[in-house]
């Protein structure tokens, strides 16, 4: 019988984990070929979400809880999940059910056939989000598909279902910086795609803004391409060149027409654009200097104050 692993990060889910496990627990009861473990990571909620957590693996044997010292980020609940999974397949879901479990099945089903590595999924609608923030989701995944090695799919979820080999794999990287959308098409493997409509979150508030999204997207694309830096340096190109073009031109008309160079606004105006271009490719490199200070620093991803699992690595 294999054993299937589903990792939940949870933070501030005390409202829809319970509503959550009940049509887990439908789903579960109904595939009686695996065995399964439920890992629910509490990232450091400040409601009653590691209550909850207990109380569900008092009720079920099969629900263990991590529980870390303070909020490190669903990125790290997920590395913590992946550190700590043993089972032959690993799953990640959120507790919100916009991760559908009905769709458990059929992935375990593709999954055993052998053919894949993994099954994951992606929304191709995204009903129900504000048009400004569908947009931008979209030109994000144009953009860094152009600009980066990583196969990062249009509407792809964190929800998905992939074999022990490429968990390994995911925990090999160990960069602090995570990103998992990028790791998981970085790493390769052979991955089925299962299309679904958009689901609303069943309780609770979402806990990702426009501005988090934001923050989200550019450490994305900080993480996994080298193109703003080569941004910055063809402005730099740019601005020489023009600056030069400028210098020849300005002496070619003192000869020729004898008249004073004028126009002190555009002179002004013209020094406020390559100042603004320097700082821009100075934030640039510092964000790369930032992430690369923050790597060398080498911190724990995270960090496991309470668990009801045995074995665990409590930091990591």
């Amino acid at each position: 019988m294999k054993k299937v692993n589903l990792i939940i990060p949870c933070y501030n889910e005390a409202e829809a984990l319970p509503l959550f496990a009940e049509e887990l627990n439908k789903t579960m009861n109904s595939l009686t070929d695996y065995e399964f473990e439920i890992l629910m990571v509490n990232d450091g909620s400040k409601d009653a979400t590691l209550s909850v957590m207990k109380t569900l693996c008092n009720k079920d044997s099969r629900y263990k809880y991590l529980s870390f010292s303070r909020n490190f980020g669903k990125e790290a609940a997920m590395y913590a999940g992946f550190c700590n999974a043993d089972g032959d397949y690993v799953a990640v879901m959120d507790a919100d059910m916009q991760d559908p479990p009905s769709m458990l099945p059929q992935m375990l089903s593709i999954l055993s056939d052998g053919e894949y590595d993994s099954v994951a999924t992606r929304r191709v609608t995204r009903k129900g989000e504000p048009a400004i923030r569908s947009w931008f989701a979209r030109q994000f995944y144009k953009l860094i598909n152009r600009i980066s090695d990583a196969d990062v799919v249009d509407g792809a979820r964190d929800f998905r279902l992939m074999k022990k080999e490429m968990v390994d794999a995911i925990v090999s990287m160990c960069e602090s910086n995570r990103f998992s959308k990028g790791i998981f098409g970085w790493i390769g493997f052979q991955t089925k795609w299962l299309e679904y409509e958009n689901v609303n979150r069943i309780a609770g508030e979402t806990k990702w803004n426009f501005w988090g999204l934001f923050k989200y997207a550019i450490n994305g694309i900080v993480n996994f391409s080298e193109s703003p830096m080569s941004i910055a340096s063809g402005f730099g190109i740019f601005c020489t060149f023009l600056s030069f073009i400028m210098v020849v031109f300005f002496f070619v008309r003192k000869l020729i027409f004898g008249d004073p160079v004028a126009g002190w606004p555009s002179l002004v105006c013209i020094i406020l654009f390559v100042a603004g271009l320097q700082f821009l490719c100075m934030g640039m490199m510092g964000k790369y200097i930032a992430k690369t200070y923050i790597e060398v620093k080498n911190r724990p991803h995270y960090i496991i104050s309470e668990t009801d699992k045995e074995n665990v690595k409590k930091i990591n």
